[in-house]
């Protein structure tokens, strides 16, 4: 079973909205939420999930305002959970923000997104370009003359409207991967890993369906291929439009695609990952009147690869001023709020080497606490390259109309939580 009612709360706990969708729980039953939840959270065991007699509330908070389900029964926790971060989701697409401002701009439209996000407690429609279709934010009302259903509700595709056409039909494939790296100061990699999207670009006309095809370790080993240039993903995430029981059975991605931008699938790899962009640094103090600090860059990556955007902070005490600067390459800024030097790099290709020197002033007395040293860190975006060498080997497209279609695939790597410790 799912949720009875759910309630949108301000932040006090009084209730901007609610919408009751089996009526097996009274409404005034939300009145003893806030006194649980303030309690709870005095008494140091606030959890996600708070119980008075019978009823539980499922609740999440976001900016200034608590969505709340409740149940009597044996709900399934985490799709009630699922269902109110979509629900969050869809209104942050329609009002940009969500927050107690927009809820009360809109009171209207929030009430139909309610009755189509979810029907009886069961989540319905929870995809937000198919309920801008026949919800939208020029009339209150749905406009007269137009079904009250549309025709992607009743599809066994809810995620996709009939009837799409285009000129030039096209997909464009991004995988982007994200580099999360913990560096100590003796230079041994503490965390390393890779978090990667698959996104798509869809403009192709009526219902095509498609084939991704991956240098996936599991699929090279059933076909046979070994571990020849193949990649093991792990923690693959899909939406929606996939069929899982296919991926399980033979490992092919296949899908009726959303029309226009949307998500594909996520992974992750826990593999050993050279530093990209290599920092060591020099501090040096002198009598407590100055300070210099020396940081050298290298690209750790093929020379025919450029990172591009490359910006390296790095911390500096708290007290120092009069910054003076010298770089090789790039430009250096001190950002006195947050106790940073930033050294950006517009172009840094592959194994090409930079030098910055930065000197600051210190006031003649020494500080008594000793200041713990936070890590360097940088961030970087390098295009047409990937750090796993995962690869896209083909895209098929098939549609009842036969027409021919471009998939263009691009590959960036970029910088997730990329730390270099130098104490």
């Amino acid at each position: 079973m799912s949720a009875s009612a759910v309630f949108i709360l301000d932040v006090k706990g009084k209730p901007l909205i609610s919408r009751n969708y089996k009526g097996d729980v009274a409404m005034s039953k939300i009145e003893h939420f806030m006194p649980l939840l303030v309690q709870r959270e005095e008494e140091g065991a606030l959890a996600p999930l708070l119980s008075h007699g019978e009823v539980h509330f499922l609740w999440i908070k976001h900016s200034n305002l608590y969505l709340v389900a409740t149940t009597s029964k044996n709900a399934n926790a985490s799709l009630v959970y699922s269902f109110l971060y979509k629900t969050i989701e869809v209104f942050c697409e329609y009002f940009k923000e969500l927050e107690e401002e927009s809820i009360r701009d809109n009171f209207v439209i929030v009430y139909e997104l309610l009755d189509e996000l979810m029907d009886f407690g069961f989540p319905q429609t929870t995809d937000s370009k198919i309920l801008q279709e026949y919800i939208t934010q020029q009339s209150n009302k749905l406009e007269t003359g137009k079904s009250r259903v549309p025709p992607t509700v009743t599809n066994a595709v809810s995620w996709r409207s009939e009837g799409i056409k285009y000129k030039k039909n096209e997909v464009f494939i991004d995988v982007i991967e994200s580099v999360n790296l913990l560096v100590n100061a003796n230079g041994s990699v503490l965390l390393s890993e890779i978090v990667g999207t698959i996104k798509l670009k869809v403009f192709l006309s009526g219902m095509p369906e498609l084939r991704l095809g991956l240098n996936d370790r599991v699929l090279f080993e059933l076909t046979g291929r070994g571990k020849n240039k193949s990649v093991e993903l792990e923690d693959v995430k899909f939406h929606q439009c996939v069929r899982l029981s296919r991926f399980d059975n033979d490992r092919t991605i296949s899908f009726i695609p959303p029309d226009g931008d949307f998500e594909l699938m996520s992974y992750r790899l826990s593999t050993q990952v050279k530093p990209l962009i290599w920092i060591e640094s020099v501090i040096e103090k002198f009598s407590h009147s100055r300070v210099e600090i020396m940081v050298k860059a290298k690209g750790q990556f093929k020379k025919q690869s450029v990172a591009n955007g490359v910006e390296i902070a790095v911390p500096v005490p708290s007290d120092a001023d009069s910054p003076r600067f010298k770089t090789s390459v790039g430009s250096a800024k001190y950002v006195p709020e947050r106790n940073v030097v930033i050294w950006s790099i517009k172009s840094f290709p592959g194994g090409k080497e930079y030098l910055m020197r930065a000197h600051f002033g210190l006031p003649s007395v020494e500080k008594e606490e000793v200041e713990g040293r936070p890590p360097i860190g940088v961030k970087f975006e390098i295009p047409y390259f990937t750090v796993s060498g995962i690869q896209v080997r083909y895209m098929k497209i098939i549609e009842k109309s036969g027409y021919q279609a471009l998939p263009w695939v691009r590959y960036i790597t970029q910088s997730g939580d990329y730390q270099l410790r130098t104490s």
